[in-house]
């Protein structure tokens, strides 16, 4: 007999056709028939080891989160409930140009610096690797080699390539350096790496020249993979930000995914029209381009990225330097607040829309929960004092919300049909942003039950099929024989995400069941000890 039986599904199978009521038998970690409207036609019923009456709830394949950083939670917390609680089975990780391979040691201890405000130092990790096969067969032994909470994809962080082949300077690279980072983009697509991201309002990828990028592009391309950039601007000049990647990648013939693709700011308010006909007129041109959104209007980010990048030239520890020296440090204030500097998309600094959500250093957990003119207002003094301040002494450890969306941008951009979801989920802190623990849930309970901005169809494809096609899977994202059994149970009339802004850890509602592999990650609502998860290496071309 086959192990599972899930029985009077509504199946919503991921390619948005409309739902049908069915049996789906599992075995051996995959679908291994789908018997549609079993119990109306009266024929004989699949049978299995276990079966699960499912009458009520929509079976759907397991959402694929497009952007997580979760490249050292899947390694520090075995149950992993903030993802696999909301019915995500695959997480791409490797975001935003900076991650932890490949490195060498210098490199590998900058960029636990640069972004602890992401993932924590990592006092905690055993950096037993250096490069992109290592890391993904550390994902694979996971926890005492049983694996992780869900399966990851992993992406090439350019700006971690360029502080191993160049450093950390504000230049160009030399010949003899352009050809060892598109060395080292290979050798991580080789190793299974599903592509290549940028952080182009980070130090130190936000250096590179479009010259430089459209050759690592190139790379990219020949190995089948994609390029995601979070791009040079979110607020003052952000289409023409988004124009740029559109022409770099067509130069290169690279295909295109853009990261967290939002209109933020005031100057950008209403303007999502804007961008979706640009990105309409290249996908008519034959251009090849997805997105992903979080259904939220708030950023999040460390308090070090607002910094102008002339300012964090040459790494953490000059970062440091120059918010101690007085001169120096006046500079960056009138960048910050007077100029717009390019860290904050090249708008001037409002205190009052940054709320700090995290420290790293406990003993200045009373910043936690106000934003950084609220601090500064109970200490009595200037806003950049505080900010200065909180910079130094937590060592750029710093999280926060930046409240600078715009509703209708969000909505219209989910509604895209480049469209895809991915929560930009960071974990650390004590009051993290919501969409780390609530994206999912939130897409379907409030976004599609709520307010009708898609269907339940529509949205699923989104989070399921769509993702899978940029990631060159050719069996997931889809409820289909033969593909794989990770899989999730949802009442569509309670889901719902727990996670707000005041409680941001909290679990999400109507979400029963959530399988990897055929086997339950979440059951009766609860976290199982299964770790299913794998690395999910690139597709050869």
């Amino acid at each position: 007999m086959e192990d599972l039986v899930i029985r009077d599904a509504d199946v919503v199978d991921g390619s948005g056709a409309p739902s049908c009521r069915a049996d789906v038998v599992i075995d051996g970690g995959r679908i291994v028939s789908i018997v549609k409207e079993a119990a109306a036609a009266g024929c004989q019923r699949p049978r299995a080891v276990r079966e699960l009456d499912a009458e009520g709830l929509v079976l759907s394949p397991g959402f694929i989160d497009m952007h997580a950083h979760s490249d050292l939670a899947l390694l520090r917390d075995p149950e992993h409930s903030a993802k696999a609680a909301q019915g995500v089975t695959l997480e791409v990780v490797g975001q935003d140009g900076l991650s932890y391979a490949p490195v060498d040691d210098r490199t590998l201890e900058e960029v636990r610096r640069a972004i602890t405000g992401w993932n924590g130092y990592g006092d905690d990790i055993d950096f037993d690797w250096r490069t992109v096969g290592e890391y993904l067969d550390r994902l694979d032994h996971g926890f005492d080699g049983r694996g992780i909470a869900v399966n990851a994809a992993y992406l090439i962080p350019q700006g971690t390539v360029r502080a191993l082949a160049v450093g950390w300077e504000d230049r160009a690279a030399t010949p003899a350096e352009l050809d060892r980072m598109r060395r080292l983009v290979a050798q991580g697509l080789e190793q299974g790496a599903v592509g290549m991201s940028s952080g182009l309002t980070y130090t130190p990828g936000m250096y590179a020249e479009d010259a430089e990028l459209t050759e690592l592009c190139r790379v990219v391309a020949a190995y089948g993979g994609y390029y995601c950039p979070h791009h040079r601007s979110y607020g003052a000049g952000a289409l023409e930000a988004y124009a740029e990647m559109v022409d770099l990648t067509r130069a290169a013939g690279c295909p295109l995914h853009l990261a967290h693709a939002t209109m933020n700011f005031g100057v950008n308010e209403g303007r999502a029209p804007e961008l979706l006909a640009l990105l309409d007129r290249a996908l008519d041109a034959g251009a090849d381009i997805t997105l992903d959104t979080y259904p939220y209007t708030p950023g999040c980010t460390t308090l070090a990225a607002l910094l102008p990048s002339w300012a964090s030239e040459g790494g953490p520890e000059e970062v440091l330097a120059r918010l101690t020296d007085p001169a120096t440090a006046a500079r960056i204030r009138h960048d910050l607040e007077v100029t717009g500097s390019d860290g904050c998309h090249g708008v001037p600094v409002e205190w009052e829309t940054i709320e700090i959500s995290g420290v790293a250093d406990p003993g200045l957990g009373d910043h936690v929960g106000r934003t950084v003119r609220e601090s500064a207002r109970l200490r009595g003094e200037e806003p950049w004092d505080t900010a200065r301040r909180l910079l130094v002494d937590d060592r750029l450890g710093t999280t926060i919300l930046q409240h600078v969306g715009h509703e209708e941008n969000v909505r219209a951009i989910m509604r895209h049909r480049a469209h895809t979801g991915g929560s930009d989920g960071i974990l650390r802190g004590t009051k993290p942003h919501p969409r780390a623990y609530g994206t999912f849930p939130r897409y379907l309970g409030h976004y599609v039950r709520e307010l009708g901005v898609l269907t339940l169809e529509e949205c699923v494809a989104r989070l399921t099929s769509r993702p899978a096609a940029r990631l060159r899977l050719p069996d997931r994202g889809l409820v289909r024989e033969g593909y794989r059994a990770d899989l999730v149970l949802f009442d569509p009339r309670t889901v719902a995400a727990g996670a707000t802004f005041a409680e941001p850890r909290v679990l999400p509602a109507g979400i029963p069941y959530v399988l990897i592999d055929g086997r339950f990650v979440i059951e009766d609502g609860r976290r199982t000890d299964v770790l299913a998860g794998r690395a999910v290496r690139r597709t050869p071309v």
